[in-house]
């Protein structure tokens, strides 16, 4: 986890942080349960210190969005 927010610190650009930050975080998953919601968390109050708007993934997307973190990892 320090690795990780020393590592954020260092980036400047929200979306990039948003992305590096949702993806390292649900990488090295660090709880027993509700990771991704904590990903998720994290990747929209970075985009909103920005000035993004909050990303909701409909139920619907879950298998796609799952499946795109998958390939993200390899």
């Amino acid at each position: 986890m320090t690795a990780l927010f020393e590592l954020l610190k260092k980036e400047q650009e929200a979306r990039f942080k948003a992305v590096l930050g949702h993806f390292a975080f649900t990488y090295i998953h660090p709880y027993m349960d509700g990771n991704g919601r904590v990903g998720r968390f994290l990747m929209n109050t970075m985009l909103a210190s920005d000035g993004y708007d909050w990303v909701i993934i409909p139920v619907e997307r879950r298998d796609e969005y799952m499946a795109a973190l998958e390939r993200a990892s390899i």
